[in-house]
């Protein structure tokens, strides 16, 4: 007997479609401010294109929408199908921002969203990024980073993965992240559980275990929560587990495995971060983290060439891809 959903999600195709055949990067003008360009048959309108959003750096919103089209390639399939929680930074990185979970309009007839009900009253349309043109659409509303959910529209509870933030907790720097990733991988590894890491893009960790898809959102945070409590309590001057951020010692690693909870988000795979310097959220091997890799290595000026040449080091993590871990038989 198929399993009831608990919540129910409605997928609304655009309008109008297209070939689904993918796009690659396209060049945004430099000699304007505001353009609307055509990406594949879709106009997408540009605006403010010469605003500063780095004052440290004098990157431009021209210069956020560049990075996004050229990192699209290995990007797209990260977010895929996946309802995108927009986190606005209308004045730049270094203004106020604000989150908005409902898609905007006016929106391109060629724009695929997805509703999803949180309960009786409350039902939320989100957009789904699932090419180019809705990529650099979303980018524009002033979206630094993309913050996907965990599960695809089609089934919202079951997420393809599990992941833990390694979040610094006062007085603990990133050579303290950097060993946290290390022993939490191997905690991992001694129950046979793959896992991949990336930067945070700000001052942490990501790191993600590719899951068969089936197992309920809330019994996924049950299985963090269970691991981030142990892991912890073996390595108690590494690391915490406290969620109460005043019963959190000083000079720790925050084992963050709250976020795995039903409608939260994290900043995506290649998410650009509104830090000084524009870093980039960014998978790395381990043997990078081993090396000393530092927070601050990858920015939008050197991520895409960095992609490029070494290629997309998530593979496994993307839906498609058959190395995943059962999670059931661990619960």
């Amino acid at each position: 007997m198929p399993r009831p959903r608990l919540h129910e999600a409605t997928i609304h195709l655009p309008a109008r479609r297209f070939d689904d055949t993918p796009i690659g990067s396209v060049t945004i003008p430099e000699s304007v401010n505001e353009v609307t360009i055509d990406v594949a048959g879709r106009d997408v309108k540009l605006t403010n294109l010469n605003k500063v959003f780095w004052p440290e750096t004098g990157y431009t919103k021209r210069e956020l929408l560049q990075y996004y089209s050229d990192i699209s390639p290995w990007l797209l399939g990260h977010i895929h199908d996946r309802a995108m929680v927009m986190k606005r930074f209308v004045h730049g990185a270094d203004g106020e921002f604000f989150f908005m979970k409902r898609t905007p309009s006016p929106r391109p007839d060629w724009l695929e969203t997805c509703s999803v009900v949180h309960n009786p009253e409350n039902t939320i349309e989100f957009p789904v990024i699932q090419d180019l043109p809705s990529l650099l659409w979303v980018v524009n509303l002033g979206c630094i980073d993309l913050n996907q959910w965990y599960a695809r529209v089609d089934d919202v509870d079951t997420p393809d993965y599990l992941h833990f933030d390694l979040d610094p907790v006062p007085d603990a720097g990133f050579d303290k992240v950097r060993q946290a990733a290390l022993v939490v991988r191997n905690g991992l590894a001694e129950k046979g559980i793959p896992s991949y890491i990336k930067t945070s893009g700000s001052d942490g960790m990501h790191l993600y275990i590719p899951i068969v898809r089936g197992t309920l959102q809330k019994a996924v945070w049950t299985f963090a929560k269970a691991f981030a409590i142990e892991i912890a309590s073996a390595y108690p001057d590494l690391l915490t587990s406290e969620y109460k951020i005043a019963d959190r010692p000083p000079g720790r690693i925050l084992v963050d495995y709250n976020q795995n909870a039903w409608g939260r988000t994290l900043a995506s795979i290649y998410s650009v971060r509104p830090t000084p310097t524009a870093t980039v959220s960014t998978p790395v091997r381990w043997e990078e983290v081993e090396a000393g890799i530092e927070a601050t290595a990858f920015h939008l000026k050197n991520v895409p060439a960095r992609v490029a040449e070494i290629g997309d080091l998530w593979s496994p993590v993307l839906p498609e891809s058959a190395d995943r871990v059962e999670l059931d038989k661990y619960l």
